[in-house]
């Protein structure tokens, strides 16, 4: 007969029953409250284009202009302009509420989005592409803003936001799983212009589905007096753990299509990717169903910096891209709970009035870790070799550690008695 700890034995009789009745419904207990069905699911829709953007746009410019340098600078410049104007739309959808700045903002995106598409189409200078394609960095925080939903929701059961956010963050790679191969795929078949189209007409329909559902959306907060996020203890360092996060994704990305174009098998460097997503995505729903006790932040960036090493040593020892398929499946699986546990940390200490805005700080990290990974990831794959530029993602992922340690005896540190 099982015995009960410490912990439980203070627990009343009723308590209890109901606190392992939650455990097993898991997922299933998240969509029985009313309304969260409706928002996830409109959510979704709206949140998967967001991995088909960006293909879609390089494919359009390239192939109408012939210049994938003029492509891939376009599509920096609104990731750079989406990092800017991130925290700016947050801390409106906190003032104001979610629908009523999320829906103009997505307007103002997609309208970018179809100018975009018509100035490749009609042949427009250069320069209105760039114009074109930064308005769509208006685009509201559309994970952000299901997780703030979630915090309002379940603001006082730690282990159901837990799962909540496992859940969101398994969302997340899914969209940007099938999001390039739908693009991919509207494209080759139809015509340049079907993926950002599509793209658009999903994220406006999405939007308008997730913002009807006002039942469940939280409150606005008209003049917070509260710090700004930036200036909340601990948040500076998480940031700066996201900014190596994001050099991970951006450097593994890069690399990836760069030693599978060396065997000769580009083409394929798009399911080699989905793989690492796939473990990721797995990763992710487990975590927040089993919820493992005192698994912290140190410990998730430990497994991450460990598991990154698995396709450096698969690129250098094999030179097999199936063998790679398979490590990038194997270290994928340590993001997604690095991921949650890290967006977790940021929700509990950023104040509640500012909530969209600090998780719009964390995708301004992410941005900006994207780029500068790949940079450094292209920079390595062209001056060494491609299988060497693996060790730029295994490097990102050990600073990420470093920085999560450091934060740690900082903190322990302060709590400390003089």
């Amino acid at each position: 007969m099982p015995r009960q700890t410490a912990e439980e034995s203070r627990i009343p009789d009723g308590q209890h029953l109901e606190r392992r009745a939650g455990r097993l419904r898991g997922y299933r207990g998240l969509f029985s409250r009313p309304g969260t069905l409706a928002f996830t699911a409109g959510n979704l829709v709206a949140r998967l284009p967001m991995g088909m953007f960006s293909v879609s746009a390089v494919v359009m410019i390239a192939g109408a202009r012939g210049s994938y340098a003029l492509a891939g600078a376009v599509t920096a410049v609104g990731l750079a302009a989406t990092g800017v104007a991130g925290p700016w739309i947050a801390r409106l959808v906190d003032r104001h509420g979610q629908a009523r700045v999320a829906v103009p903002a997505t307007l103002t995106a997609v309208l970018g989005s179809l100018a975009l598409l018509l100035c490749v189409r009609y042949d427009a200078p250069d320069w209105t592409l760039f114009a074109a394609y930064a308005a769509t960095a208006a685009t509201p925080n559309i994970g952000g803003l299901s997780r703030a939903r979630w915090a309002h929701l379940l603001r006082e059961d730690s282990a159901a936001l837990h799962t909540a956010n496992s859940f969101e963050q398994a969302a997340d790679e899914l969209c940007f799983m099938l999001g390039p191969v739908l693009a991919s795929f509207l494209t080759g078949t139809f015509f340049p212009e079907a993926g950002t189209l599509t793209g658009a007409v999903l994220l406006l329909a999405g939007m308008l589905l997730f913002t009807a559902q006002r039942s469940t959306e939280p409150p606005p907060q008209a003049r917070s007096k509260a710090r700004s996020p930036l200036r909340s203890p601990g948040i500076p360092a998480l940031l700066a753990c996201f900014v190596a996060t994001g050099m991970v994704f951006g450097s593994m990305e890069v690399v990836t299509i760069a030693y599978a174009d060396a065997q000769g098998h580009r083409a394929a460097a798009g399911l080699v990717l989905a793989l690492q997503a796939a473990g990721s995505c797995a990763a992710g729903l487990l975590y927040g169903a089993l919820k493992p006790a005192g698994l912290g932040l140190p410990r998730c960036l430990l497994a991450m910096a460990v598991l990154m090493t698995l396709p450096w040593l698969a690129a250098t020892t094999t030179g097999s891209l199936v063998v790679l398929g398979g490590a990038l499946l194997v270290a994928g699986m340590a993001t997604a709970p690095t991921m949650v546990t890290a967006m977790t940390l940021v929700q509990s200490r950023t104040p509640a009035g500012r909530l969209n805005e600090g998780m719009s700080l964390v995708v301004t990290g992410l941005l900006t870790g994207i780029a500068c990974g790949s940079a450094t990831g292209g920079w390595a794959a062209e001056h060494g070799s491609p299988a060497t530029g693996f060790a730029v993602p295994a490097a990102a992922a050990a600073l990420a550690l470093v920085i999560g340690v450091s934060q740690r005896r900082t903190r322990a540190a302060g709590r400390a008695p003089a």
